[in-house]
């Protein structure tokens, strides 16, 4: 049966996201590559990509955006090409299918931000932050949480505060500091707008910033 590119897989040269299957984490990035069953991506740099390790034989699912249609293709990693350039060799183990799925939008919001970790309370501020999950940077007490520890999280927001369950994807040291990748386990619908309506905003902040640096001659 012939694959219709789009449909059955992302065209070349188009923009897909890459989800980590059970770690909350979604990297985009370009295909660079169809062939077959295999879709050759290359991750941007620039969003998250280099607090994610992708091993082979990682589960993933790629989404992308097709005229009106948002398609799903669960797949796994293959090979993982390191260096200047940096691609991901993904093999799909089943068809596409329509996806439902609501993008999770990150931003690079920083608001204080709470952990309890047993008996152990992190104190520490967003690094940014998306309606799925958050990156953080706490002050280190104790032993560090490994992957798959549970968290108690308190976000304040700075118009409301928002606790969920979480659960730590991984833990990097900075210093006395810990950059932790968590993501949501339980969190309320309510809570999930109000953190879109805040990466929204950063958002929108952000690229008026961008418009007020950039030169003259580029503003028209």
């Amino acid at each position: 049966m012939t694959s219709v590119p789009g449909v059955d897989h992302p065209e070349e040269q188009a923009e897909a996201e890459i989800t980590l299957t059970g770690r909350g984490i979604s990297v985009t990035g370009r295909v660079e590559m169809v062939q077959n069953d295999t879709i050759v991506v290359r991750p941007s740099v620039g969003d998250f990509f280099e607090q994610v390790v992708v091993r082979v034989g990682d589960v993933v699912e790629v989404f992308w955006k097709f005229q009106d249609d948002q398609r799903a293709l669960p797949a796994q990693v293959t090979a993982v090409e390191q260096g200047a350039v940096v691609r991901w060799r993904l093999n799909a183990t089943g068809p596409a299918e329509h996806s439902q799925r609501r993008k999770a939008v990150r931003g690079r919001v920083v608001v204080p931000v709470e952990a309890g970790y047993g008996a152990v309370d992190l104190k520490g501020e967003t690094a940014d932050l998306s309606e799925a999950g958050m990156r953080a940077l706490f002050e280190g007490f104790g032993f560090p949480p490994e992957s798959g520890s549970k968290l108690d999280l308190l976000i304040k927001l700075e118009d409301a505060e928002i606790r969920t369950k979480a659960e730590v994807v991984r833990n990097q040291a900075r210093g006395a500091s810990w950059l932790m990748s968590i993501r949501f386990l339980n969190i309320q619908e309510k809570d999930q707008d109000r953190v879109r309506r805040r990466v929204f905003q950063a958002l929108r902040e952000e690229r008026a910033s961008k418009a007020d640096d950039a030169p003259r001659d580029l503003r028209g």
